[in-house]
């Protein structure tokens, strides 16, 4: 609809009541698309839409916005609601070398170019507007790779300066400025994490809430609070989902920056002083005020420049990615709030003897630092302490005076992976048989321990034998007292709680326990009555009962797991468990069953199950059981999980209605899967994995039944032909056409 300049001028003069009555004498009568562009607020929505008159079929209204929630309250039908994707690869290099030559040109004619061209597109991440303006930019420019090399290596500095990328920055720029000011501070945190780096949901809305970006409203917690502000960044695409595990009971459970979009970050977090990354080529000059410290994995600078970098009395955040040097904890960093080390390499116990001098800690992770084998017991000293998280390190035993931790929210001690669990459960069948007696095991530990303490220092030296020299005989002798002995003695890694772990009254989670090693915790564990989610280890028939009356009076839990190693495991440990907390969702049962609970069937909003080495013999009628669960979304069944050498798993009509992820995982003995006629009616992923020489043509039936269908996940062992063929014939009869995937 267009206006001649005599009635712009006349429309400009008039006033809203003038408008809205001219406005429908133009439409009337007439077919119209009404386009209303970046709508930002809901507001401006419900203004504008009364202000015409009423709507009828010949009418269309399109409305572009940046935000999801917008979108979703201009139009309550989801089908109305399209959200814009990136390009694809080979779309996105199709425009990408129009733009470039003017023409369309294979990238191929310029193999000097390629890999450039790739770090430019992976740049541009699908995003048009990056790729048609840079192309641009291109197109004007010599076509060398040493051009296009300078603007890869410069792009922060070619966004805030080159005049013909000033679309870029100005687009992106709105939607940072668009942001309100809670969710600007979260958005700037992100330029702590490398490029490419998958965020975990869990660390960040920790950090956050340690950092104080969050804070309890009403009846929410910071916790749930930096939760909501996670998903209102993804809404606005402001930072991007993805998934770190395909078993997370939420969808999106990490998330990634767009590469332009942290360029945004990194920039506006400099000129606020917020966030400074010490790496290879930086600047050491920083003007000393900085409040976030990160340490790049390429930084291989010495002391006395990490200290000269910036005012260490100011930092509020520690995040070191790549090696630890000593140094890095300063006596001066007195109000350090977070103190991130997750995966950090070189990291000894004798590290950490000063950790207690940090008193306002908020946030201590040692995720994934795997030459950790004990805390200090100046650990005690850090009383603001929330979240301490030590999972996959080496520590088995905490000190006692973890228990004066009252702020205490996360606790993560020792995890194990699928893989360690079946080298733990072989070992703990296996070493009976190799040692009969208690002296034997004795004899062959202390000459382990041996060679372990005396080794190192024997060898040290040596011509071509790479030692960390940062390891003393203390961090070596921890590793064999605290981890291997038990191991040997035992044939299980024992996860000790000292006693008095009942007085933190704010924890929401705690794992892995070992209720084996002292049965006093289990009264502990029932004073924990916020615990929402509980992982345990060391059930047996001794203590079995007393942990089922502990589970009940949980009321507030979420999530559960249950393990136990070897024979007789689990088999009626968890009888006695009559009514299970009602807000369940996660159920992790690791250890011989023999039989599914009976209270299994009562667990109504269970969102997630996994079975691994449970033995269960009748699984007929353990799956007729799990296919009434009205709730259950994802199903995990591992090795051993079913006994029997002709297994043959039938999924029948009107079972499991909501179950959208099945895993089948190195099942043994399994013959089929069959999936009868509108069996899994939402089921959207199947994961499988199974023996090479077991698995063939027939294994799978019914796949084209499955209506929801959308991915087929397979390991990457070579299957045989046969196989294969069938499989992907299948598929290919699924009306939803799903595709298959192998990891």
């Amino acid at each position: 609809m267009d206006f001649g300049h005599g009635t712009r001028n006349t429309v400009a003069m008039m006033g809203v009541e003038a408008l809205i009555k001219e406005l429908a004498r133009l439409l009337k009568g007439k077919k119209c698309l009404i386009v209303l562009d970046d709508v930002s607020y809901r507001a401006e929505w419900d203004h504008i839409i009364q202000s015409f008159p009423k709507l009828d079929t010949s009418f269309c209204i399109l409305v572009t916005t940046r935000e999801e929630s917008i979108a979703k309250h201009c139009s309550k039908k989801e089908e109305n609601i399209y959200k814009l994707k990136v390009l694809k690869y080979k779309d996105a290099q199709d425009l990408f070398a129009r733009k470039v030559f003017k023409e369309a040109k294979d990238l191929g004619k310029h193999p000097e170019l390629i890999e450039e061209a790739k770090m430019i597109l992976k740049k541009c991440n699908g995003l048009p507007l990056a790729i048609v303006t840079i192309g641009g930019f291109l197109a004007n420019q010599p076509k060398v790779a040493v051009e296009w090399r300078k603007l890869n290596e410069h792009i922060s500095a070619e966004l805030e300066m080159n005049p013909e990328l000033e679309a870029i920055k100005t687009i992106l720029g709105k939607s940072y400025d668009g942001l309100p000011y809670h969710l600007k501070s979260c958005f700037l945190y992100m330029s702590i994490f490398p490029e490419d780096h998958k965020v975990s949901r869990r660390r960040l809305i920790r950090r956050w809430s340690a950092e104080g970006y969050s804070r309890e409203i009403r009846d929410k917690s910071p916790e749930e609070v930096a939760d909501q502000y996670f998903m209102e960044l993804i809404e606005r695409s402001m930072i991007l989902p993805s998934q770190l595990s395909v078993n997370s009971r939420k969808g999106i459970d990490s998330c990634q920056v767009h590469d332009l979009m942290r360029e945004i970050s990194i920039s506006k977090s400099i000129e606020e002083n917020l966030v400074f990354r010490m790496e290879e080529g930086c600047s050491s000059n920083t003007q000393g005020i900085v409040r976030h410290l990160v340490i790049s994995t390429n930084w291989e600078g010495d002391k006395s420049e990490f200290e000269s970098s910036v005012d260490l009395s100011r930092i509020r955040s520690l995040t070191v990615f790549g090696k630890w040097r000593p140094f890095f904890i300063s006596e001066k960093m007195r109000f350090l709030r977070v103190l991130d080390l997750e995966g950090t390499s070189s990291l000894f116990d004798h590290h950490l003897e000063n950790i207690g001098r940090l008193r306002h800690l908020r946030y201590l992770s040692l995720r994934g630092c795997q030459r950790i084998f004990h805390l200090p017991d100046s650990i005690g000293n850090l009383t603001q302490l929330q979240t301490l998280d030590l999972a996959f390190t080496r520590i088995w035993k905490l000190p006692k005076t973890i228990t004066k931790l009252r702020k205490l929210q996360y606790l993560r001690v020792a995890g194990i992976g699928q893989h360690e669990m079946d080298l733990l459960e072989d070992l703990s069948e296996d070493l009976p048989k190799v040692f009969k007696n208690k002296s034997c095991i004795l004899t062959v530990s202390l000459l382990v321990c041996c060679v372990a303490c005396c080794g190192p220092q024997t060898l040290k030296g040596k011509d071509g034998l790479d030692l960390d020299l940062d390891m003393k005989k203390r961090d070596i002798c921890m590793c064999f007292c605290c981890t291997v002995f038990p191991l040997l003695m035992s044939g299980e890694v024992p996860t000790h709680m000292p006693r008095g772990i009942g007085k933190l009254k704010s924890l929401r989670t705690l794992g892995l326990v070992n209720i084996a090693v002292n049965r006093t915790i289990l009264r502990d564990l029932k004073m924990l009555a916020h615990l929402r989610k509980l992982a345990v280890t060391g059930i047996s028939k001794v203590n079995g009962q007393e942990f089922c009356s502990v589970v009940a009076n949980l009321s507030c839990l979420e999530s559960l797991l249950v393990q136990s190693l070897g024979m007789p495991g689990l088999h009626g440990c968890l009888d006695g468990l009559t009514s299970p907390p009602n807000n369940l969702q996660s159920l992790k049962l690791y250890g011989n069953l023999v039989e599914l609970p009976g209270w299994v069937g009562g667990l109504h909003n269970l969102v997630k199950l996994t079975l691994r080495s449970s033995r269960i013999l009748e699984h007929e009628t353990a799956l007729q059981v799990l296919g009434k669960l009205p709730n259950l979304v994802s199903l995990l069944l591992w090795a051993k999980s079913f006994q029997g050498e002709d297994l043959r798993l039938i999924f029948h009509p009107e079972a499991f209605p909501s179950l959208m992820v099945l895993e089948l995982n190195d099942i043994d003995g399994l013959k089929s899967v069959e999936f009868e006629d509108r069996a899994m009616l939402q089921l959207e992923r199947l994961d499988f994995c199974g023996s090479v020489e077991e698995t063939n043509t027939g294994l799978f039936s019914g796949l084209p039944f499955l209506p929801s269908l959308k991915e087929f996940m397979m390991d990457n062992k070579t299957y045989k032909d046969d196989f294969m063929v069938d499989l992907q014939a299948q598929l290919a009869r699924n009306p939803s056409g799903p595709t298959l995937k192998r990891w």
